[in-house]
């Protein structure tokens, strides 16, 4: 509740202002305010519009979208607000006479209208930086009601103080105001940069800098004061993660010192200087985190190295299976014993173009399915109709008659195996092989061929087994506590330098403009008029008259 008081009493009373110095300026040149207040109605009506459209969209997408949806509104808001607290600091001061001169500019061209339209544009910002942030807020809140129930509270305390200071009644310092109010609003907007993270992981868009960091549940125990203002106001949750506080400290620490840096202390004309070290730093910091942050080593796959062990049917160790070449070149060997009990090595190429993505043991995996017919030897040849029978669970197959078909029968065998086998990276995961043996027969009174299948374990039991279980799981760990550890390497030798490499390419950008704008303003001529007309000191001659000098934190309409 207190962080949407906040934001509808600030956003309000900016809106709030700007209208009542249209309003006053109005006024004092004799001209009704009905068109202005047509403009601050509609901008009103179409804020509320954007808020409750943003809302709806979100509210009907599925969780993974919403979530995304979150992110993005998030994003937004931390940028609107960034730049209302960057616009207001500068602007501040001076807004009466700036506003005053356009409003000048658009009487002396005789359109009222233009000064509704300055309303109405006013309202606007102000409105849709209030709807986007309150949404973000509110989705962000533990109660929506205590939360819509702030933002109106302060909304209306807006409106009462931007009143009161147009009919005068009011003296409010706004210096102070902004600074004390930008300074909430820092915090509570470096909170949503977390929850944006948070929800930006569970879109599954951020998968980097997922480890925990601290444990703040003894700080906000759940359903307490504590937990209310560091979560719900400062959007800080209970167990943040490493990126989401990267995230919190990037933004928190500039803006804050932008927005309490003394005025009567910023470099000025000479801020240049300062956007080049701060942008040599960025630099430095970044080089030193790519070249010092080690590398993510390989999955530590323990005993489940090279060939891994692969049981039967029955449970026993039948041989080892591995992979062989490299990726787009993978080959699954297995050694098993044959049916002459004599150890037999196959290999089946893996075709990476029939490969499709699977989830296996928590793992996103690509998956292989491959089926062969090899045919069965050291198998009899010949069957009697009793062999055939026991072959066939103890039952005549299907088709053949003890009456008319006596046996013995002439058998070929052939056993239809498939391999499943799931891989990560050039690492195997795990693989399954099952089979069907079929049996053709012929001769022993059947008039034409028939095929019959048996179970491949009583056949052929060297092509039906599985990687042992127990090395499956430590291979899918190994290659979790890899996969996190890649993460966190990245996290600190790619991303965060790219951002830092960002700001620096940024800030240096910004320096070379202010060193061209300082070179020419020391180059550019004197004018000697001008010159007679400034005082002693470069300033308005001394000797006239000052009558307009309000103070910087006048609060008068």
């Amino acid at each position: 509740m207190l962080a949407t008081f906040v934001i509808g009493l600030r956003e309000g009373l900016e809106a709030a202002l700007i209208v009542g110095i249209i309003a006053a300026f109005l006024k004092r040149n004799g001209h009704s305010l009905r068109s202005m207040w047509v403009g601050v109605i509609a901008a009103i009506l179409l804020s509320v519009a954007v808020g409750v459209i943003l809302e709806i969209i979100s509210v009907g997408l599925p969780q993974a979208q919403q979530e995304g949806m979150e992110s993005i509104i998030g994003a937004v808001a931390v940028i609107m607000v960034t730049f209302m607290i960057v616009w207001m600091s500068r602007h501040a001061r001076n807004m009466r006479s700036e506003l005053e001169s356009t409003a000048t500019s658009a009487l002396a061209q005789g359109s009222v209208f233009a000064l509704a339209g300055m309303a109405f544009l006013a309202v606007l910002r102000e409105g849709f930086e209030t709807s986007v942030f309150l949404l973000a807020a509110f989705q962000s809140s533990v109660s929506p009601f205590t939360a819509g129930l702030g933002a109106v509270l302060g909304l209306l305390l807006a409106v009462g103080i931007g009143y009161g200071i147009y009919r005068g009644g009011v003296k409010l310092n706004l210096g102070k105001f902004f600074t004390i109010t930008g300074v909430f609003l820092v915090f509570v907007a470096a909170g949503l940069v977390m929850s944006s993270l948070r929800t930006a992981h569970e879109a599954g868009w951020i998968t980097v800098g997922q480890d925990a960091t601290v444990d703040l549940s003894w700080l906000a125990p759940a359903g307490s004061v504590q937990a209310a203002l560091v979560t719900g106001v400062l959007g800080i949750p209970a167990d943040p993660r490493v990126i989401e506080v990267l995230g919190w400290a990037l933004y928190l620490v500039p803006v804050l010192l932008f927005v309490l840096w003394p005025h009567s202390k910023r470099p000025g004309k000479r801020a240049y200087r300062v956007q080049f070290g701060l942008a040599a730093a960025c630099a430095a910091v970044a080089l030193v985190l790519f070249i010092a942050v080690p590398t993510a080593n390989q999955p530590n796959l323990g005993s489940a190295a090279g060939a891994i062990a692969i049981t039967g049917t029955d449970g026993r160790q039948l041989g080892t299976v591995e992979l062989t070449g490299s990726q787009g070149t993978l080959a699954l060997q297995s050694t098993v014993p044959s049916t002459t009990s004599s150890a037999a090595t196959s290999s089946i190429a893996l075709d990476s173009s029939a490969a499709s993505i699977q989830n296996h043991l928590g793992e996103d995996a690509r998956a292989y399915s491959i089926t062969t017919d090899t045919p069965v030897t050291g198998l009899p040849t010949t069957l009697s109709l009793d062999a055939l029978a026991q072959l066939n669970g103890g039952r005549t197959p299907v088709g053949v008659s003890r009456v008319t078909n006596p046996g013995p029968f002439d058998a070929t065998w052939q056993a239809t195996q498939t391999v499943d086998v799931w891989v990560v990276g050039d690492t195997l995961l795990d693989a399954t092989s099952t089979s069907v043996t079929t049996l053709t027969l012929s001769g022993g009174g059947l008039a034409s061929a028939r095929t019959v299948s048996v179970s491949g374990g009583q056949t052929a039991p060297s092509l039906s087994w599985a990687v042992a279980p127990q090395q499956a799981s430590e291979i899918a760990a190994a290659l979790s506590e890899a996969q996190l550890a890649a993460a966190e390497a990245a996290l600190f030798k790619v991303y965060l330098p790219l951002v830092l490499a960002i700001a620096a390419i940024v800030l240096a950008a910004f320096g070379a403009r202010g060193l061209r704008a300082a070179r020419r303003a020391k180059v550019a001529p004197i004018d000697p008029a001008a010159l007679a007309e400034s005082g002693p000191e470069g300033g308005p001659d001394s000797s006239q008259p000052q009558t307009d000098k309000t103070p910087a934190h006048s609060t008068s309409i």
